[in-house]
This record gives structure tokens, C-alpha cells and sequence, in this order.
């Protein structure tokens, strides 16, 4: 018997993936901005408990991290309330909940990368209101797996890989944070693992909930993610002129939300509870003529 399985978030970059993986092989019912507003409790609440599903995947966040410097109190709302909401109706359906948060839980201090025991420190209202949401969901039901990652990248929607391709085009040079580390992990990756995390629960007796990191490797500066891209469009079809990189600090660059100088990921625990390698972005630069 197929699993049922409610996905919000569905056109998103990730949501849009998990939804291609999962069509054929369970009951899905996928729902993006305009067919469940998340800022309506009742409405999700309706929602699960009409549909009934075995497992709710939430891909849905609010992820304008600037802008929510100036709209915490939405950002609040799709990141933190709605979750709370999602795992209280997961609780009343008896449904697994895995959720999708990222590494601006941390405050970027340090060199080393962040395991899933590290105490969470955010310093922004982005990271205060994905943290919120986590805390949440696990207060409110014990079936939560929490998916922390880190800059997400897709060939499709707003992402650095194709902003960067935008304005390599457009500009003769380009300045690049050199001093901010982390892993640059391919959204169909991330829904990959989602999937098999939902998998593996279902087919097996499991009680390891709780929070995994999942990104990808090796660890780059903004400036050398940005120089592969540059490379891979040279090498793999791209004609015309690119832009001229520039490293420079994070302090050339005054933005409303604190970026984590530190966005390591330690994604040991997912490989040994699921088995989940991490994200090889390098390979998934190698098409990027569909990035463009």
C-alpha cells in the first residue's frame, strides 16, 4: 500500500523535486502558496486532517533573509507558527513530519563545522524564526525529523549559482565574500534525502528523530563557489565574455541581516542513521548550460 504523503511548499526548489520523486511511487497531494496558505491555522489544519496523511514533508519556508530584518513578524509566521501548526495536526494524524530548516540557526563562530548537538545562536531574524519553528515542532510531537542545510542551490527559481551566471553576463567584474565558509548542496540532493529519509521510516521500526544536518562538500568560500561556476561555464559550453572575480571581506558588503561567517555543517549523524551521502555540488555544476 503506498504511503500518503501531504507536501507543502510544492513549487519551490526543493518542493518541486520531492514532488517529481514522489508522483509514481505514493499517494501524493502536494500543495504550493496558492492552494494552502500557511498563515491560515485552520487551513492546514482542515488540510491534514482531510487528506490523512502518513507522512507531511514541509518544503515551505519564508527565506528572504534581508527582508525579514523589516517582516519579522511574517517571517515568524511561515517559519515558525506554521510549523507548530503542521506538527500539532501531524500529531492528530499520527503522520511523521519532516521539516526542512537551514544553518542560520548558528552564529557563524568558529572554524569547525556544526554538529547536531551544537547549541543553536542565531543573529538573525531569519535564523531566530527557522529556529522557532524547529523548537516547535519538536515540543509539539515526537514523529519530527528536522533537515538542517545550507546554501541551496537548483537549475531553476532565485539562487546564487544562476544569479551569479546573471550577472557575469551583465557586469565586467564581480566581488565575492571570501571570508564566509559553507557547503553549496543541490536542491534535487536535498530532496533526494528528504525521500529516503521517508523511506527508510516507513519500511523500518524508527525512533532516531530528531535533528540531521545534510550538506554539501567540500566546505568553499563564497568566492571559490562563484570561481567554479565561472569555470564550469567556460568549460562546458558557455560562449561570451565573463566577468572579472574579485575576493573582498564581508565587510564591503552592508546587508540588514548578519550572514554566518561559519555555515559548516557536520553531516556525519545522516550518514550513519540513513546511510545519506553528502551533496556533491562540483558534479552538479557540470550541466550548467541549465542553470542559464
Amino acid at each position: 500500500m503506498k504511503p500518503r504523503v501531504l507536501l507543502t511548499g510544492a513549487q519551490g526548489q526543493v518542493g518541486r523535486l520531492v514532488a517529481a520523486l514522489l508522483k509514481d511511487s505514493t499517494e501524493l497531494f502536494a500543495f504550493g502558496r496558492a492552494e494552502l496558505d500557511l498563515t491560515d491555522a485552520a487551513a492546514i489544519r482542515a488540510t491534514v486532517a482531510d487528506y490523512a496523511p502518513d507522512f507531511i514533508i514541509n518544503a515551505a519556508a519564508y527565506t528572504a533573509v534581508d527582508l525579514a530584518e523589516t517582516e519579522a513578524f511574517k517571517a515568524d509566521q511561515i517559519n515558525h507558527v506554521a510549523v507548530a501548526v503542521l506538527a500539532e495536526a501531524a500529531a492528530a494524524a499520527n503522520a511523521v513530519l519532516l521539516h526542512i530548516s537551514t544553518d542560520y540557526v548558528f552564529d557563524g563562530n568558529g572554524k569547525q563545522p556544526f554538529t547536531e548537538a551544537d547549541v543553536p545562536a542565531p543573529v538573525s531574524s531569519y535564523g531566530r524564526s527557522k529556529l522557532a519553528g524547529e523548537q516547535a515542532a519538536m515540543a509539539l510531537w515526537h514523529k519530527v525529523i528536522v533537515l538542517r542545510t545550507a546554501w541551496v542551490f537548483a537549475e531553476q527559481g532565485q539562487n546564487f549559482v544562476r544569479t551569479i551566471l546573471r550577472f557575469a553576463r551583465e557586469k565586467s567584474e564581480l566581488s565575492v565574500v571570501n571570508d564566509q565558509i559553507g557547503g553549496p548542496t543541490h536542491a534535487g540532493d536535498i530532496a533526494s534525502a528528504l525521500v529516503k529519509m521517508m523511506w527508510h521510516i516507513h519500511q523500518h521500526s524508527f525512533d532516531q528523530w530528531g535533528v540531521y544536518h545534510f550538506s554539501g562538500m567540500p566546505y568553499v568560500s563564497w568566492f571559490e563557489f562563484t570561481d567554479a561556476i565561472l569555470t564550469a561555464a567556460r568549460q562546458h559550453g558557455y560562449i561570451g565574455p565573463l566577468a572579472e572575480l574579485k575576493a573582498v571581506t564581508s565587510e564591503a558588503f552592508v546587508r540588514p541581516a548578519k550572514r554566518p561567517a561559519n555555515s559548516r555543517l557536520d553531516c556525519h549523524k545522516i550518514q550513519q542513521v540513513f546511510g545519506i551521502e553528502p551533496s556533491d555540488w562540483r558534479s552538479k555544476l557540470e550541466n550548467i548550460n541549465e542553470y542559464l
